[in-house]
């Protein structure tokens, strides 16, 4: 099989029909093998019933249906695990993306060997206040943490190596840093194109304000992930025992202080009425649980296998 298209979707019931009609029209003329995965992410309208109407008209559209909403990413993830082609193309339900761009996006991962191809839409038609301005600063902090030069991190539209979608696990709401997952499994082929983006035609966004804080929160999340995600102990057991030793030193201090005082006879306040007794004692503390954070850690890596997190409440033609 040459593609595998993934299509994770919530209430598109109005824009299937023409999303399917116009990959299929691509396929076809480009004499593609492909199959059409549609992820329905708990829809609450016709869309899964607009999903098998479409599959008996063409026996290479592949469903999922989840049991409620779970995300986008697992979405992705169970279209991940289930696609077969050679090359994964994702993209979005309400026709923003262009299927156009596919033959494009396949050569450049089958002849130009690139492991991931991120779109890049450089041209906009979303609002400028709510997405433009937002989206801009969310990808330049993403470019600065992760050292990938991309434009457009969380843009729908990407191809992929079957390897590389097999490789990550995408939970949470990572699936705006693929490419960082990607790159921290030993993927470096990553590049990107520009692809046309296009202004909705049916329905309204699905994601509100609060997915840039979600952004960042998780950006923060999948640094930390990638320095330390397979070994926590050399982050928590470092600063768990430099706290330690820093508060056991100051104890100490104020010991062999008082000590000295009293052994010269000179006047000395008790150790309990000095702070920096309660900062030592503190700081023992706090590196105490840091380090027990850290080897806490270690031990669910290493006992906890990994889970999926969704649901799966029907599947079609798999």
């Amino acid at each position: 099989m040459d593609i595998s298209v993934v299509i994770p979707l919530l209430n598109e019931e109005e824009s299937l029909h023409e999303l399917h009609d116009w990959i299929a029209k691509v396929m076809q003329s480009n004499r593609f093998l492909y199959e059409l995965i549609f992820i329905d992410d708990g829809s609450t309208d016709t869309s899964w019933s607009v999903i098998e109407e479409l599959s008996t008209k063409n026996k290479s559209i592949k469903g999922i249906r989840f049991q409620k909403n779970y995300g986008k990413s697992q979405a992705l993830d169970a279209g991940f695990g289930l696609a077969q082609g050679r090359v994964v193309i994702t993209m979005d339900a309400d026709l923003q993306d262009s299927p156009d761009e596919i033959p494009e996006l396949y050569r450049l991962i089958t002849e130009n060997n690139f492991d991931l191809i991120s779109g890049w839409k450089r041209k906009r038609y979303d609002n400028v206040v709510t997405k433009n301005i937002p989206s801009k600063l969310f990808n330049w902090a993403a470019r600065k943490t992760s050292g990938l030069k991309l434009h457009d991190f969380n843009c729908g539209l990407k191809a992929y190596k079957n390897e590389v979608v097999k490789a990550v696990k995408v939970s949470g709401e990572m699936h705006r840093y693929i490419p960082v997952l990607a790159k921290n499994e030993g993927f470096n082929r990553i590049d990107e194109k520009i692809v046309q983006h296009q202004a909705r035609k049916y329905g309204v966004t699905k994601f509100g304000m609060d997915r840039f804080v979600n952004g960042f929160l998780d950006l923060i999340t999948i640094s930390f992930l990638s320095k330390f995600g397979k070994r926590p102990m050399h982050f928590f057991g470092l600063w768990g025992t430099l706290m330690f030793i820093f508060g056991f030193l100051s104890a100490f201090y104020i010991g062999a202080m008082k000590i000295y005082h009293l052994s010269s006879g000179i006047k000395t306040i008790l150790v309990t009425s000095n702070p920096w007794f309660y900062i030592a004692l503190t700081s023992m503390i706090l590196g105490t649980l840091l380090f027990l954070a850290g080897f806490l850690g270690e031990l669910i890596i290493k006992s906890n296998p990994q889970q999926k997190h969704y649901k799966i409440r029907e599947q079609l033609n798999f």
